[in-house]
């Protein structure tokens, strides 16, 4: 199987818009505020928008989609006539699968858990003057942590791709029409004219 570049282009561009949007995510977490309720003594959290969790949901959804791409091409390096010798390719296709694996489920367990923390919203809390007041907001650097991930899983992916390709290969890319050149007949200057 030779590397194809649709795949590495479709692998790239959903890796980087995912990077987008845990940066998002990152830039847009909730904040609150405590608000003392009007008609009783209570308090209560008013929070911001919740437009990151529906960054890092998606984010967490386009990396689901790209890591899917890389091993549904190179079928989870369980198949492959190149796979079976111990080459040094082979080693780094094993190797940059790991990797690739361990960053993705990285990324995608800091992308879900910044989302359903950040969805979390606390009502009510304590009677008004009682006290010091928290609303439940995300810790800073959830998402980031995500969004860096995100390009070491980029990194992985493509290395694995990389290497999957040439130990399945070989390291050898199949071209077609090599040897067309060689077969044709050189003609000798002059060679028309006696024809005629």
């Amino acid at each position: 199987m030779a590397m194809s570049v649709s795949i590495v282009a479709v692998v790239t561009a959903l890796h980087l818009i995912a990077f987008v949007f845990a940066v998002g995510a990152e830039r847009r977490r909730s904040t609150a505020k405590v608000v003392p309720d009007q008609y009783d003594e209570m308090t209560y959290c008013v929070y911001s928008t919740d437009a990151s969790t529906v960054y890092g949901l998606s984010a967490f959804g386009l990396l689901l989609i790209s890591q899917a791409v890389v091993n549904g091409v190179t079928r989870c390096l369980c198949f492959g006539k190149g796979l079976v010798t111990g080459t040094s390719s082979t080693t780094w296709a094993v190797f940059f699968f790991i990797v690739s694996w361990v960053s993705f489920l990285g990324a995608e367990a800091c992308l879900l858990a910044g989302s359903a923390r950040n969805a979390y919203h606390t009502k009510y809390r304590k009677i008004f003057g009682g006290g010091d007041l928290s609303c439940a907001t995300l810790r800073k650097g959830v998402f980031a942590a995500g969004a860096a991930l995100t390009l070491l899983s980029l990194a992985g992916s493509i290395l694995y791709y990389w290497a999957h390709t040439r130990a399945d290969t070989g390291g050898w890319e199949k071209h077609r029409n090599e040897g067309l050149g060689m077969a044709m007949q050189q003609q000798q200057p002059g060679n028309e004219f006696e024809k005629a």
